[in-house]
């Protein structure tokens, strides 16, 4: 049964979108155009729905305010081609201007039930990066009382894609954090393919990941590749 967050006008929507996110998302790209082998957001974009994902997710701290508006409107009219959801890192006013499916955010971010009040029935992801951060949430879920749809745990491994970060969970922390919390979870940084077997023999479901799509010679093989194990398809 999926949990249906107070302040949710849309049922049938948001729990479209869920329905989505729980059942189809394996692999789970994020952009960083920076990090991309000289290849546009918009290449990646292009690349990661060939090779099969069933979300994207746009994180772009350099462009400004205009230019970032174009490149997610540009992702939406793709990712609705293509049956993807379509998420923005931090930036609930473009996620409203470019109708985006979700937004993810961290602990210093907007609050997820402020960003509930405006944009009532998008999925919202947050990032748990403590035990405490987990056990809190959970809480909130239990008590009916929080606007996330899923959250994020990590960083799982040492990754160079975010700056300040000194403390990495590794692999078992996970059955920790998750113990807390009932909602549908990510695990994200420093994660390669190699580690895609024990993530899954901890109970893993969905894996979010920069650099080890945004760096390979064919995004679209990577993509597919990732997909598959993760959801199992022969």
């Amino acid at each position: 049964m999926i949990r249906v967050p107070q302040g949710v006008k849309d049922r049938e929507l948001y729990q479209q979108r869920c329905r989505q996110f729980e059942d189809n998302v394996g692999v789970y790209p994020v952009s960083c155009e920076k990090l991309s082998a000289g290849r546009s957001d918009r290449e990646w974009l292009d690349q990661v729905i060939a090779g099969g994902t069933q979300i994207v997710q746009l994180r772009d701290k350099e462009s400004n305010d205009r230019e970032l508006l174009a490149k997610a409107r540009y992702f939406r009219k793709k990712t609705k081609e293509a049956g993807v959801l379509f998420f923005l890192n931090d930036r609930l006013d473009i996620a409203l201007l470019c109708d985006a499916d979700g937004m993810h955010v961290g602990q210093k971010d907007l609050p997820p039930e402020e960003i509930r009040q405006l944009a009532p029935d998008i999925l919202i992801g947050f990032s748990c990066n403590t035990e405490e951060h987990a056990r809190c949430l959970g809480l909130e879920v239990e008590q009916g009382t929080s606007a996330v749809s899923y959250y994020n745990i990590g960083p799982i491994f040492k990754t160079g894609t975010k700056e300040g970060l000194y403390h990495f969970l590794g692999v078992d922390e996970i059955a920790n954090f998750s113990r807390h919390c009932s909602l549908p979870f990510t695990v994200m940084g420093g994660i390669k393919l190699e580690h895609l077997d024990s993530l899954l023999s901890a109970g893993v479901k969905r894996v979010a990941v920069v650099t080890a799509i945004s760096q390979a010679d064919d995004m679209a093989r990577e993509t597919s590749i990732w997909q598959q194990r993760i959801k199992g398809v022969k």
